[in-house]
């Protein structure tokens, strides 16, 4: 019988990028540990750790495929069943004193992105991975120390106590210190990740982070109970936007038939509305039009605004995401993002497939295949990074703009009718590919490029094209000729008067 130890990996983080990455590790055979600092998000006791419950997440392929790669039976078919198809915005404005709404299709080819509940999505990893015979779930375990050289991490751990040792009260859970030795550990414990300030110092990390000044707050949209049977008060079937130029208010539906709802607004605007409450009703009413009064009620708006906090937007990146064989950091921890293209979530499942595909193919290289996972995905985080800050622009502005729409109408024709041109929209790109982000992003420009091209090229056409009709108007036009005929007797006079006036001159000296 083989004696042969077992890799042990620790994984820091049981959202949804942390429970794939130790469903692939154990998939591989490892043994695996996964400790949060949180308790089980399938209690419904358990607080996240920003107090909401977030803004609901957009699965599109890249999670999907993710997910799939797991080889886990039934799982994928299981987690889609909790989402609803999204296949495009719904834009909602006030036109000539009515309510108005615009579709405004993701794809031309009629792809959509799904709307997941994170904490569905969770609980359904975490599930699965309960299952393994092979994983090990610790909850209340913040990771406080870390070795990377020897391998050693210490985890502070909340145990169920009525006191604590020397016998203080510490809120019905003892506090220790657990001492876990492990062979490789993956950091998937979000923006503040305790993994990465650990993996700093020992690796020479560059780290830029950003706080944009746009915040964020949430609102719940309750299902329509008028007529007996609860249903959707708006399409469940589009991500609803109200924009408004620097800011905008979205709204997300659950399979619950209600809707989580988004505030997106510069802190400045959260600052005047904090210092005149009785402002908000108003300030909905104004800016987006149909939601006060009819999708939420007016007191409802007033007291979710108050109660719900106010939270910022982060934009982190970093290099690079491990050090040596031993760690590795993922999703947020390694390239936190803002929402606005609905990446975060599917680009850290996609770290988690493509970390893999570069682990297997070198077995028995961790280090080098570490160091090839940051040379590969780093450029791709950035991408997406810089992508998702530009789309506020997009989906607060651009859905209205003429220019906008007129492109993405030429980009999709192009796609529709040309397919061997490979043209696609960039989002099409981003949400229904695989293709990296870095290459996704030179494409979109190149294609900017052409586009231009194409615009400029037609506009000269045009304009040369309307000349020349003015021209042939002007020849033809009996309009033109006594208008013409007019400007030359107006000339003829003038001329003659001159003349006359400079005859008098000379005749006077």
């Amino acid at each position: 019988m083989s004696t042969e130890r077992r890799q042990k990996t620790v994984v820091v983080g049981s959202g949804p990028v942390g429970s794939l990455a130790a469903l692939y590790a154990a998939q591989r055979g490892d043994d695996v540990e996964v400790y949060d600092l949180r308790g089980d998000l399938r209690d419904p006791l358990t607080v996240p750790l920003n107090f909401t419950k977030s803004i609901n997440l957009a699965l599109s392929e890249r999670g999907i495929n993710s997910i799939r790669h797991a080889n886990r039976p039934d799982l994928l078919e299981s987690i889609l069943a909790e989402t609803l198809p999204m296949y495009g915005r719904m834009i909602h404005r006030e036109r000539n004193g009515s309510l108005f709404e615009e579709s405004q299709a993701y794809d031309i080819h009629g792809r959509f992105i799904r709307a997941c509940d994170r904490a569905l999505l969770t609980t359904r990893l975490l599930s699965e991975l309960e299952q393994m015979p092979n994983v090990k779930l610790f909850f209340h375990h913040k990771l406080v120390g870390a070795d990377f050289k020897r391998k050693l991490a210490w985890f502070e751990a909340k145990l169920p106590s009525n006191k604590s040792s020397n016998g203080s009260s510490d809120g019905g859970r003892n506090v220790v210190e657990v001492e876990v030795s492990f062979d490789f550990m993956m950091g998937a414990d979000g923006a503040h990740s305790s993994v990465r300030y650990h993996l700093m110092k020992y690796a020479r990390m560059n780290y830029q982070q950003e706080y944009i000044e746009t915040l964020w707050c949430e609102f719940h949209m309750t299902p329509d109970t008028n007529f007996g049977d609860s249903k959707f008060r708006i399409s469940p079937n589009h991500l609803h936007i109200w924009p408004c130029g620097n800011f905008m208010f979205i709204a997300i539906p659950s399979t619950d038939k209600s809707f989580t709802c988004t505030l997106f607004m510069p802190a400045e605007k959260f600052e005047q509305l904090d210092a005149n409450p009785h402002q908000i009703v108003p300030f909905f009413r104004e800016n987006f039009p149909g939601v006060a009064g009819r999708l939420i009620m007016e007191d409802e708006i007033e007291r979710q605004y108050v109660k719900n906090l106010h939270l910022p937007l982060i934009s982190l990146k970093c290099k690079p995401y491990h050090f040596g064989s031993s760690v590795v950091i993922l999703g947020d921890a390694a390239h936190a993002m803002v929402p606005f293209y609905g990446q975060g979530m599917n680009a850290g499942l996609e770290d988690v497939r493509i970390l893999y595909d570069i682990l297997d193919t070198l077995p028995n290289d961790r280090t080098k295949a570490l160091a090839q996972y940051t040379a590969q995905r780093h450029p791709d985080a950035v991408a997406i990074n810089s992508l998702a800050l530009r789309n506020y622009q997009e989906m607060s502005h651009d859905v209205i703009s003429p220019i906008y729409l007129f492109r993405k109408f030429i980009e999709e024709q192009l796609s529709s009718y040309l397919p061997s041109l490979g043209w696609a929209t960039q989002y099409s790109r981003i949400s229904f590919g695989n293709e990296s982000y870095s290459k996704v992003e030179m494409a979109a420009r190149q294609q900017t490029k052409v586009l231009q091209r194409i615009i400029g090229l037609t506009s000269g056409v045009i304009g040369i094209s309307v000349a020349f009709w003015i021209l042939r108007f002007m020849r033809t036009s009996p309009v033109f000729h006594r208008f013409a005929k007019l400007i030359r007797e107006v000339r003829a006079i003038r001329s003659v008067r001159a003349s006359t006036a400079v005859r008098e001159i000379r005749t006077h000296r």
